[in-house]
């Protein structure tokens, strides 16, 4: 008998083809996954990257801002005026007192202090209970129907977002914007006058405060 082999166009040959095909069809779908993995590999460290970069970035822009709003805390604020602690009453009073300037700085006060985080107030406060949130370490920020309304309004954002402070209008005092703490006080020119960050940095809950860490929350609301 005589041996049987694989003729062109046999089944055989066509299954062997068809096996080529898938192998290469097979192997450049590998390579096409392979691709795209790395690509899309890269573009995550890419991305994680730019954003670790701009976290930094940022991060180091607020240590650098914070790093220069202590120093300028540090130094004295330009044309404030200060009162003796020790000079200033601390009674607890439930009669209406006489300050000596104004919006006052401390002295004898109602028991119940104005709330005092963030809080801003569209009218009129009483001194007794706004002089009882100066005790607790808060800024009060106080304005008059000279001050610009651009500078009102963005004197209300700094205030809202900072815990122990208030902000409310004042009449009668002399100048158009006037930031207070206890014992200590300035008028400035605008919101955008550097002395108000180096104040609310230097006095916030700062060295001056009678009663540090005492609450702003839970007191008179308006």
């Amino acid at each position: 008998m005589g041996s049987t082999r694989n003729t062109p166009g046999s089944a055989e040959d066509r299954r062997a083809r068809i096996q080529r095909m898938r192998a290469s069809e097979q192997a450049r779908e590998r390579r096409n996954r392979l691709l795209f993995i790395g690509v899309g590999t890269l573009v995550v460290v890419g991305l994680i990257g730019g954003g670790g970069y701009l976290y930094l970035q940022k991060a180091d822009e607020k240590e650098q801002t914070e790093a220069a709003e202590k120093e300028q805390a540090e130094k004295p604020v330009k044309d404030e005026k200060s009162w003796k602690a020790e000079e200033l009453g601390r009674d607890h009073v439930s009669t209406p007192v006489s300050y000596p300037m104004t919006p006052p700085v401390g002295g004898d006060h109602n028991q119940v202090w104005m709330n005092c985080d963030g809080d801003v107030y569209e009218k009129p406060i009483p001194d007794v209970n706004a002089v009882h949130s100066l005790e607790h370490g808060a800024v009060w920020v106080t304005h008059n129907g000279d001050a610009d309304p651009a500078d009102v309004d963005k004197l209300t954002e700094r205030v809202k977002s900072t815990p122990y402070s208030l902000m409310s209008p004042v009449e009668k005092q002399e100048g158009a914007l006037m930031l207070s703490a206890w014992g200590k006080q300035v008028t400035v020119d605008s919101a955008d006058d550097p002395r108000v960050a180096q104040f609310f940095t230097k006095y916030v809950q700062g060295p001056q405060t009678p009663e540090p860490g005492a609450a702003c929350t839970g007191g008179l609301s308006s």
